[in-house]
Parts: C-alpha cells; structure tokens; sequence
C-alpha cells in the first residue's frame, strides 16, 4: 500500500493491527525515518480495546520500551545490537512469547534467528511524506 502522510499510515498500522492477537512478532525493515515507528502507532490502536491510547515512542536508546494496555506492546529498537546472539544473552526471545505483541525494528540483526513465523513490514520512503509499506505473513 502507499501512503501520503503520518495520519495514512497511522491509520494503515492501525487497519493492521486490528488483525493481530497476542504473541504476534511483527519485524520492521526500512531505512531511517521510513515511518517504522508511525505504524506501530496506529498498530497499537489497532489491537487495544476502543479508548485504550497507548503514546508509542522509538526505543532510540534502549533496546525495548513495554507499554501495557489491553495487549502489551513490546516494542525493540535493535538499530544499536551487534548480532543475535547478544539479543539472545537478554533474554529479549522469551518477550516474543510473552503474550503481548512484539514489533521489531531493524530485524535484519536478528538474522540467522529463524523468522519465517513472523511477520514481515518493509516500509520505504517514496518522497515528501509517501510510504510503500509491504506486508507479508
């Protein structure tokens, strides 16, 4: 799908995670400022129970920020890890089931994790305030 401005793609994260129940591990792909964390704004509407307004901010310097809502949001930042194996020795793989929804951003880190149950959210930045975003379950 395109979109043409922050509010397009809040509402298309939140049209998406209207769609998600929990252990749900959602791996962003897209270069700096592509809109990864504005998805996952409207995502978090999305899933929560009507009236349950959850302020998403990029984990910048830190790894993971939990918001607790009717479905906790685990959202990592893994822009700063070095391989897998440091997300491992977190324990940050026993989040992914911890009943909440897990979005990762910079999941290319997690690789060689084998991510074929997850889904996958590639989000490019077209010009202006335009997005490609590609969903693939």
């Amino acid at each position: 799908m395109i979109t043409h401005s922050a509010e397009e793609t809040i509402k298309a994260g939140e049209a998406f995670g209207k769609s998600l129940k929990p252990n749900a591990v959602v791996c962003f792909f897209g270069d700096l400022g592509a809109g990864k964390t504005t998805f996952i704004k409207g995502m978090a509407r999305g899933f929560q129970k009507p009236n349950v307004e959850i302020e998403v901010n990029s984990p910048t310097f830190t790894y993971l920020n939990i918001y607790q809502g009717d479905v906790p949001l685990y959202h990592f930042d893994l822009y700063r890890l070095k391989d897998v194996d440091e997300f491992l020795m977190m324990g940050f793989d026993e989040v992914l089931e911890a009943g909440g929804i897990s979005c990762i951003e910079w999941s290319e880190r997690l690789v060689p994790l084998d991510m074929s149950n997850y889904i996958k959210v590639e989000i490019s930045h077209l010009g202006g305030d335009s997005r490609s975003i590609n969903i693939k379950r």
